[in-house]
């Protein structure tokens, strides 16, 4: 155990203080660095689940942020094993935990204000950018499309069903869903995708094939959607209208 290998460490030095000059030194901690233990063959099936568990727990933390100390928690570990005395009261126990929970929280409250307010920055720019451009058209409710290829087919009214293929992108670029990925396009009612889509699919015949830049306030607004759909988040879709169903 790690507490272990302290404790011989630290013993070394009490020695080396104690062994005056440069070869015994050399010598304490040759024997200090002998004795520390090698980390566990995990041969057994006690060996290989407590690694396990590590694990578990070491990729939460990582996962959630939180910097954990290897040390009080392998103290707190040989506590449970040797039965001691804990050396925090239950009342301690809760009162820490509510002021960690408490610091979790405000802590992930201003990472999502962050990422709110650079989401709302980079999706006006990027639309003030991309309206600015040959071809791109913006409707009275900040949809922005582009015609890439154009049909002949009729307009899809509020109440139809579509069949699509599309991509779905970040303004970073980043593809958050793709139909043209899993190789078959896909169909649903107009009415029930998010306006920006209802918006540009009522205005496109079929055949066409057309690129929109869908402001927030018409996709998934303050809340987002996913891991990777942020709140405000501005999203970029390559569209094909193939048929009215």
């Amino acid at each position: 155990m790690k507490l272990k290998t302290i404790a011989t460490l630290a013993s070394a030095m009490v020695l080396v203080v104690s062994c005056g000059g440069k070869g015994g030194e050399q010598q304490v901690v040759a024997q200090a660095e002998a004795a520390v233990e090698k980390p566990a063959a995990l041969e057994s099936i006690d060996q290989k689940v407590s690694y396990i568990f590590g694990l578990n727990v070491g990729r939460q933390f990582k996962q959630d942020g939180i910097e954990l100390d290897i040390d009080s928690l392998i103290l707190a570990l040989e506590d449970v094993k040797q039965e001691r005395e804990f050396r925090l009261t239950d009342e301690q126990i809760q009162q820490t935990m509510t002021e960690f929970q408490a610091a979790q929280q405000a802590k992930q409250k201003a990472a999502l204000d962050k990422i709110t307010e650079d989401n709302k920055k980079q999706g006006e720019a990027f639309l003030a950018e991309n309206g600015a451009k040959e071809g791109v058209v913006t409707t009275e409710s900040g949809l922005q499309y582009r015609e890439v290829t154009n049909g002949e087919g009729d307009n899809p009214k509020a109440e139809d069903t579509v069949t699509v293929h599309y991509k779905g992108t970040l303004i970073d670029g980043t593809v958050f869903d793709s139909s043209y990925d899993r190789g078959e396009p896909v169909s649903f009612p107009l009415s029930g995708v998010i306006p920006g889509w209802t918006e540009a699919l009522q205005l496109m015949q079929v055949g066409d094939k057309w690129e929109l830049a869908i402001p927030s306030e018409l996709a998934y607004g303050p809340g987002g959607t996913g891991r990777e759909i942020g709140p405000y988040a501005t999203l970029i879709f390559e569209v094909e209208l193939l048929k009215i169903n």
